[in-house]
């Protein structure tokens, strides 16, 4: 199980490479490292075994935080009831993820984005597209291909930045950072 003295910390030269392909079908190795990034989200989002274990909360992993160069992460985004199409939490690990296709609308949450790997916080709003279209394959090597919007959508992006060296800081406008588009739409 990882706890937070295994993530990644902003600075460690990993967190700004681009990841590798991985090879099918995947290692024992890879296959537990996807296990164990499912299972921190698991874990963090469960209040009093968050607490047991001293984790900060997560929805997304990708496996530069933990100290591995693979295109690789793990995504569980809770449930929100108020929103009837996302009734069901969106989980996946995702291995080599792509996106196929965005919208050209944009979208941010209301409170910025934050990162286990990121002990500092950065204020400002992260435009990303509000609706995606993810290509991904999961442990056995089944390809998927799924729509997201809003929330997920914000989430998978964040974990895909970090597969190629990005992260969600990159994104802020240094010189306003809380500036709004009347095109964006702002998750709470």
């Amino acid at each position: 199980m990882y706890l937070m003295k295994d993530i990644t910390r902003d600075g460690n030269p990993i967190l700004r490479q681009q990841s590798e392909t991985v090879p099918y079908p995947l290692s024992a190795e890879d296959r537990k490292l996807g296990q164990k990034m499912m299972q921190y989200l698991e874990i963090s989002q469960d209040p009093e075994q968050c607490e047991k274990y001293q984790l900060r909360a997560g929805v997304g992993l990708a496996a530069p935080q933990v100290g591995v160069g693979k295109l690789m992460a793990a995504v569980l985004t809770p449930p929100d009831e108020d929103d009837p199409e996302q009734i069901s939490p969106f989980k996946a690990i995702m291995v080599n993820p792509v996106i196929v296709s965005s919208s050209v609308q944009q979208a941010a949450l209301t409170v910025g984005e934050g990162c286990l790997s990121v002990d500092k916080e950065f204020p400002g709003y992260v435009p990303r597209s509000d609706r995606i279209t993810v290509h991904y394959q999961d442990l056995d090597g089944a390809e998927h291909q799924v729509r997201l919007k809003h929330y997920p959508a914000i989430i998978v992006q964040h974990e895909i930045d970090h597969l190629h060296g990005t992260l969600f800081y990159d994104h802020i406008d240094k010189n306003q950072p809380f500036r709004r588009d009347r095109s964006e739409i702002f998750i709470d």
